[in-house]
């Protein structure tokens, strides 16, 4: 009974510990912590991004400066042939309702649909091992990027902050 008492006296005293009960410092070193642990933004107007047969894109966030040329690279590191696994960045404005373009995207062609007021940039579809750049300016602001490939946007979907 004793040994149950002394167990049960130690687990509460760790959940107190381990929910912060009572210790000031420990409140303070959790706020440096948060200031600490948040990785500051790479911004660069020179992007190099890829794209593969897993459907993923090399990163789902890229960050810019505001009112300035982007330059992007866009790279199909991909082995499928074009037409089954081809992928193309399209750089949309905010706000864009995502399934209706990507149903639009779906008969256009390089499934990109002509004259659609969502489309800020965009490159070609890339087959294996080909790639294409893009120059273009964005005011500040939070914008999505998708591949416009019939389905692909599902998995292959980024944020582009403009700062």
């Amino acid at each position: 009974m004793k040994k149950i008492f002394i167990s049960l006296t130690f687990a509460a005293s760790l959940f107190i510990v381990a929910c912060n009960g009572g210790s000031k410092s420990s409140s303070s070193e959790s706020t440096k912590e948060e200031k600490t642990s948040a990785p500051a933004a790479n911004v660069s107007n020179d992007i190099q991004i890829s794209a593969n047969d897993q459907m993923k894109f090399s990163t789902n966030e890229l960050h810019v400066k505001a009112n300035e040329k982007v330059t992007l690279t866009m790279k199909n590191e991909g082995t499928q042939p074009k037409e089954a696994m081809g992928h193309n960045f399209v750089l949309l404005k905010d706000g864009t309702d995502l399934p209706t373009f990507a149903q639009a995207a779906i008969q256009a062609p390089d499934h990109i649909p002509a004259n659609n007021p969502a489309i800020i940039a965009h490159t070609k579809l890339l087959g294996p091992g080909e790639s294409d750049t893009i120059e273009f300016t964005v005011p500040a602001g939070t914008y999505t990027y998708i591949c416009s490939s019939p389905g692909h946007y599902l998995t292959m979907t980024g944020v582009l902050t403009a700062e």
